[in-house]
């Protein structure tokens, strides 16, 4: 098995029917045997929310724990659009200028980032003649982009609708396809069907475009 990172975020895990048992079987597929020798081989999960309750991402730390991820998991709930803020100071304290873009930022180029979700809204609601407008593919574009820009390869998510209504049985398959997709990556049928890894020469990043500090 390639090294998998999990990310969990969610402000209020305790509540949470579906993050519990995603984190559930996150937790069982971290402590499955595998065949593979290498230590760093395995899936990692890490609970965002209970690992920086003070907000203080150690930057560092999380970069050095990307070092051998081959697939990185985001799973989150979709809140107002958009991921919790916690998630989003991971990304901006951890995807930094010159290590996971622009010039030298490579250290993600060729990895893949799958996005694990789940909404309050039924999946009739993602249309546009629903309440939330707009297919759910629509908000997607800032996690595609996203990756393309630090090289990476965005999948197909994993979406559970209608979260807050879904029954036992909803979410228990939910979990289920979550921990097999996890056991069978990187051999998804869908897989051979996607584009190679980006290589975007219009979304490199200048080294002029971060100010050079000043020393004071």
């Amino acid at each position: 098995m390639p090294r998998i990172l999990v990310i969990l975020a969610h402000p209020d895990l305790a509540q949470s029917r579906v993050a519990k048992a995603v984190m559930v079987a996150a937790q069982a597929a971290a402590q499955a045997p595998t065949q593979a020798e290498a230590a760093d081989d395995g899936v990692e999960l890490l609970d965002l929310y209970a690992r920086y309750p003070d907000y203080l991402i150690d930057g560092p730390a999380e970069r050095q724990r990307l070092a051998q991820v081959r697939l990185l998991v985001w799973v989150h709930p979709f809140h107002w659009y958009a991921m919790p803020p916690l998630m989003k100071l991971w990304l901006d304290q951890v995807l930094s200028f010159g290590w996971a873009y622009g010039p030298g930022g490579d250290a993600l180029r060729g990895r893949d980032l799958w996005l694990v979700t789940s909404t309050g809204g039924p999946q009739d609601s993602y249309h546009p003649a629903g309440y939330n407008r707009y297919a759910f593919d629509a908000f997607l574009p800032p996690y595609e982009q996203t990756a393309t820009l630090v090289g990476m390869r965005f999948l197909p998510p994993l979406v559970l609708y209608g979260a807050h209504r879904a029954s036992d049985a909803e979410i228990a398959d939910h979990a289920t396809e979550f921990a097999l997709r996890l056991r069978q990556y990187p051999h998804w049928p869908e897989l051979d069907r996607l584009a190679n890894y980006p290589d975007c020469a219009a979304c490199a990043v200048p080294g002029d475009a971060r100010p050079v500090a000043l020393d004071v």
